[in-house]
Formats: C-alpha cells, structure tokens, sequence
C-alpha cells in the first residue's frame, strides 16, 4: 500500500547501521490539519532504509516535503507474549512546492487540449469515462 502526506521536517536523525546488511534513517515530519476552522498538528516518525537514506540530505529541518511511504508491520513473540511494531517506510521525498510535482502537473496540463468558449471562460477537455456520454438516447 502506497500512501503520501505532506509535512513540514522537524528533525532528522543520524543513519544508523542496525546490523551488516541493513540500516535506516529516522526523521520526524510536523503534519497540520485544520478541521472545522481548527488547526490539529500531528507527527509522524518514519524511516528510510538501505540506499534511500540519502533522499533526505538534500533537506533541512523546517522544509515542507511531499513523502511517499508504505505502511509496514512485523509480528514477534517473546517470552510468550506476542508484540506487533509498524513502521513508516519512505520511498520517495519531494518538495511541496514546485519541484517534480509541479512539473508532472505542467505536462499533464499541457497534454491535454485547451480552449476557450465564446464566454472567455477556460473550458477544459477532460476524456476520462466519467465524463463521457456514449448512451444512445
């Protein structure tokens, strides 16, 4: 499952080396919602891991990213008792603003035909099938 959520970076830790064939790269991301003219904050730590810790150098603290993760879960028994971690994987982290996200957004605006009616108005072709009428009557 592939998942994205925008943030502001609050912290960004140190890579760690967990053992000779895996590390990771913890950060926290700062994540505000406003519901009903109320502005909650959340934070979510998530992690990189093996050659994708290096996405997060070219950040600093305090840079609002777009990140792109998988939800993962381990399941372990110790002592008899059953534990359950999940972790944030990332796979991708992208400026917010601008960037690759604003030019995939020029391209596919520019692929898609443009006109105006005789009111000025912008009118957009849109040719996905929920826009279509092909009923014969």
């Amino acid at each position: 499952m592939s998942l994205e959520v925008t943030g502001k970076i609050l912290h960004k830790y140190d890579t760690q080396q967990v053992s000779e064939r895996f590390k990771k790269r913890e950060f926290v991301l700062e994540l505000a919602e406003e519901i009903n003219g109320n502005t909650y904050t959340n934070y979510a730590k998530m992690q990189l891991v093996q050659n994708k810790c290096e996405l997060l150098d070219r950040y600093n603290e305090g840079d609002m990213v777009k990140v792109s993760f998988n939800i993962k879960g381990n399941r372990w028994e110790r002592d008899g008792k059953v534990n359950f971690i999940t972790n944030l994987d990332a796979w991708r982290i992208e400026p917010a603003t601008g960037g690759a996200a604003q030019s995939n957004n020029i391209a596919s605006s520019q692929a898609v035909p443009q006109y105006n009616d005789n009111s000025g108005t912008p009118a957009f072709y849109n040719p996905s099938p929920e826009n279509s009428d092909d009923l014969p009557f």
